[in-house]
């Protein structure tokens, strides 16, 4: 397969020919050169992407947050993360610590995710040296896959010796989370009725009933020792019953970790001993079995279980079997001098994995792996491949037996992906190419039926966005197998009843089902089927903005409930930051096929506000501080560190920030169109046009943009109406007004051969909106422009406000507020602060509020009336300033005097109260 894969390449990272500088004020290092081909772009696509490289972040709220990223990127010891791959496949660790959390043998369900952090990982460094060539970031991806593909081949052979240095020179490691243990010969033990053994042992963890021996048939006939009960002493017991008829041996003291101690079993008659550090620890007179008893057994094991317990994780050293019984003061003497027992002897001294016998009778022991190997030479993760195979049996999930194994595999693709894009490194590939050969391997052989059940199941058939990775892996090597792989995880209930536009997802695990969606947009690029383009876009709209959260996230607990429930799924749970990552990704994946101005709607909404809101305002060295649920109860406080901060939010959240310029511009794929979506600072170099844009504002500080051309071509500049701009959107070329309608929610086109030189200057005034939940009108948002902005306040039940007081002509309920000085973007109302969401920080926020507005004021100046109510909440002042904004005071005072007239001849409203309401309206002031 390697010699092929070359051959199969189609993309080839090439080199800048200068270095780019950095882009943020920490970036002191020098830099590399960036590549300039990064990834294939679909063929079908109208509109393209450009190259990471080619958009450079200048200062403003998306560079600052990036440079935490950064830095964080920079420091990381990439070693941790590599930590549970090379433990797997039996290689040293380098003494690093895995991070944790999710990311780790000890963490959550034991550690059943691991390696999926790695992979989020490397597409964080990827994007961080495809954004700014620094030469730190490609260090660090060279030597990921260099530790990745040797991990792999060390999986393709047979265990080899870790070397340790044992009592007597020698001994044997079996790294935690390698699997390994030793297999002696058949006969080992003869036919002896007296019996010792002797081993030294370094245990590295403190597992539960991890064996140092099991000699035995299965959990009926054995005799073992465990390094560690229950109770966390060492056991020694035979049985030829099984658990219950138990003849056994406790210790009386832990084994400490990490320190050498030797342990001793003998047999004499009806008495067994247990000798630790040549010292009794116990002994039992009654014992009836011995090993001819038992006759002869079948396995014989240093390190593994025939229960499924964890296999011995530390080091073996001189271990010696003998058919008597040693007495007290030869158990003694091995704590000094090597022996060499009758039945089998083993000093560990080899490498090989093989180690001979020195009693000559016995003969040579096996290093092997409690899962046997892969089945296919591609086979690439952080454990075990029991995981995938374990899944193909399961009827329900259980995450703590089997947790997204596919899911995994994804994030460890893409990472691969992304380190080929980002740096040639044809490593990469390969081994991204060979995971793709082996899931083929494994996957096709499967009946549908057995398929499809698999990725029904909640959690444990999670697969991410996986289609995706493989459609692109399909577009790089063009291997026919590859793209055949990526039909295989079709899960045909969902696409069909999306396809269909039938709603199915009420109950389903929100972020296990929003990447199947970006993988079908892929399917489609590559295969011309209009079904899965259909399902991606009717699950779009089921989605946003039924089950969105005014932030731009969604789902509550992980999961989906019914369309339009906003208000009432607030919790401490909501808004899964992955599924807010995913939904941008779709999104920008549809615009691509289709130029509907709301895909870009919410890809600023979620950006500007989850997005940016999830990362932390602070730097640290440990972990990125990124949320993993952004609760939306009042009152909430966000939490950056969730589970160690090596969860699948950290993951997202570290690429997230590592790739915000992304979007800013795109381009049409005639090459005669270029669309600016966010109006952030950046300088665009389109290669192809000879063409730099650099767009100069302080957004969402200031409510314009400058762009400015460098170089001379023809295209069409295609400028975005945020769908919030009622207030009148504005474009001015080189200083004079560009007299076209600009309609909300669209693109504002200006066409021309550009010359060097030229301006453009966006104004996008903003004004103070509310938005209401569907399910509970009084239930509210508060937004300025794009910037959701919310109350920090302890309090946790909602904060009622009133906004209608002051409001201005244009509708705009900024006059209600009152600024705070020297904090842009941040105001008082009622004693209350409000703030941007997207900053990161700890204060207890509200996000949500419930209006209140239960008299009648309009500038200020009350009126005496209460508001009126309708059945289903709506008042009378809501409907009044419905109609804004208002040409002038007097387009105003004939709206409230029809209102009111409608409302008194409805029987809601008094004559007199009515008469009041007009007289106050004209008696007040109004801002414009």
């Amino acid at each position: 397969m390697e010699s092929n894969v070359s051959r199969r390449t189609v993309l080839r990272a090439a080199a800048l020919a200068t270095a780019v500088p950095a882009v943020s004020a920490i970036a002191t290092q020098a830099t590399a050169a960036i590549p300039t081909s990064a990834a294939a772009v679909p063929a079908r696509w109208a509109v393209q992407p450009f190259q990471l490289a080619d958009v450079t972040l200048q200062q403003g709220v998306f560079a600052a947050k990036r440079a935490l990223m950064l830095a964080y990127g920079r420091g990381y010891d990439v070693n941790r993360l590599l930590q549970v791959f090379r433990a797997n496949a039996g290689l040293s660790t380098l003494g690093a610590v895995a991070p944790g959390g999710w990311e780790g043998l000890d963490g959550e369900a034991n550690g059943n995710l691991r390696g999926h952090y790695t992979g989020h990982f490397l597409s964080m460094l990827s994007q961080a040296y495809g954004s700014t060539g620094e030469a730190v970031f490609a260090d660090k991806i060279r030597t990921m896959i260099g530790a990745l593909a040797e991990v792999r081949t060390a999986l393709r052979k047979d265990p080899t010796g870790l070397a340790a240095s044992g009592p007597f020179g020698s001994g044997v490691d079996n790294v935690r989370g390698s699997s390994q243990y030793i297999e002696l010969p058949p006969a080992v033990l003869a036919t002896a009725r007296d019996l010792t053994v002797s081993v030294w042992v370094r245990p590295s963890h403190a597992s539960a009933w991890a064996r140092v021996f099991d000699f035995g048939d299965d959990t009926n006939r054995y005799l073992y020792l465990a390094a560690r009960n229950a109770s966390g002493v060492p056991r020694f017991a035979i049985t030829d019953g099984g658990a219950g008829r138990e003849q056994a041996i406790d210790g009386s003291a832990a084994l400490p970790l990490n320190t050498w101690s030797h342990l001793a079993v003998t047999i004499a008659g009806t008495t067994g001993t247990l000798y630790v550090n040549g010292v009794v620890a116990g002994r039992n007179t009654s014992m009836t079995l011995n090993p001819a008893v038992l006759g002869t057994l079948r396995n014989h094991w240093l390190g593994r279980s025939l229960y499924p317990d964890p296999a011995f994780a530390g080091a073996f050293g001189e271990t010696n079997l003998w058919s008597r019984a040693l007495g007290a003061d030869e158990i003694a003497k091995l704590q000094h001098e090597s022996a060499t027992g009758d039945l089998a002897s083993y000093t560990f001294a080899e490498t090989t994995g093989t180690f001979a016998d020195r009693s000559g009778h016995a003969g040579p022991a096996k290093l092997r792996r409690t899962w046997g190997g892969p089945s296919h030479p591609g086979f690439l993760a952080a454990y075990p491949e029991t995981q995938f195979i374990a899944l193909e049996s399961m009827t329900g999930s259980d995450y703590t037996k089997v947790w997204a194994p596919y899911y995994t595999a994804h994030k460890i693709l893409r990472g691969l992906l992304d380190a080929h894009a980002n740096t040639g490194d044809e490593r990469a590939l390969d081994l991204a190419s060979g995971m793709g050969d082996w899931m083929y391997s494994r996957l096709s052989k499967l009946p549908k039926t057995t398929l499809q059940r698999m990725w029904g199941l909640f959690s444990s058939g999670e697969f991410g966005g996986i289609v995706e990775a493989i459609c692109d892996l399909h577009a790089v090597t063009g291997a026919p197998e590859h793209l055949a792989l990526a039909r295989l995880f079709d899960l045909d209930r969902l696409i069909d009843s999306c396809a269909a536009g039938q709603d199915i997802l009420t109950g389903l695990h929100a972020n296990q089902h929003i990447p199947i969606l970006t993988g079908l947009v892929r399917l489609h690029d590559e295969t011309g089927e209009t079904r899965y383009l259909d399902a991606a876009r009717n699950f779009w709209g089921m989605v946003v903005p039924p089950r969105m959260y005014s932030i731009g996230g969604t789902s509550t607990g992980e999961f989906w409930k019914a369309p339009g429930l906003i208000a009432g799924t607030l919790t401490d749970v909501t808004a899964e930051t992955c599924c807010a990552y995913n939904l941008l990704k779709l999104g920008r994946m549809l615009f691509c096929h289709e130029q509907d101005s709301r895909y870009m709607d919410y890809y600023e909404r979620a950006l500007y506000n989850q997005v940016l809101g999830s990362k932390q305002d602070k730097a640290d060295a440990e972990k990125p501080l990124v949320t993993y649920f952004i609760g939306l109860t009042p009152g909430h406080v966000r939490d950056y560190t969730p589970k160690a901060g090596t969860t699948c939010c950290e993951g997202t959240g570290m690429e997230s920030a590592t790739k915000y310029q992304d979007t800013v511009y795109l381009k049409g794929a005639d090459g005669n169109s270029l669309y600016v979506n966010l109006y952030s600072p950046s300088t665009l170099s389109w290669r192809e046009k000879g063409i730099t844009l650099t767009q100069r504002t302080a957004f969402p500080y200031e409510q314009r943009s400058t762009l400015t051309v460098r170089g001379k071509a023809a295209f069409t500049l295609r400028l975005r109406v945020p769908a919030w701009c009622t207030g009148g959107f504005e474009v001015l070329l080189n200083g004079q007004p560009v007299r076209q309608t600009a309609v909300p929610g669209t693109y504002f086109p200006l066409s021309r051969d550009w010359r060097d030189g030229d301006t453009v200057e966006v104004r996008t005034p903003f004004r103070l909106r509310v938005e209401k939940a569907a399910d509970a009108q009084e239930i509210q948002s508060l937004f300025y422009g794009p910037v959701a902005l919310v109350a920090r306040d302890p309090r946790t039940t909602f904060l009622r406000f009133g906004l209608y007081r002051n409001a201005g002509l244009s509708g705009d309920l900024l006059p209600t507020l009152k600024t705070v000085a020297g904090k842009p973007l941040h105001f008082t109302l009622d004693g209350v602060e409000l703030a941007p969401f997207f900053e990161g920080t700890e204060d207890p926020t509200h996000v949500y509020f419930q209006r209140a507005e239960p008299a009648i004021v309009f500038g200020a100046l009350d009126s005496g009336v209460a508001n009126p109510v309708k059945p289903g909440g709506t008042t009378l002042l809501d409907e009044i300033w419905a109609a804004a904004p208002f040409a002038d005071k007097g387009a105003l005072i004939r709206q409230v005097q029809a209102k009111t007239t409608a409302w008194r001849d409805a029987g809601l409203l008094g004559a007199e109260d009515a008469r009041k309401v007009v007289t106050t309206a004209r008696q007040a002031s109004y801002a414009k």
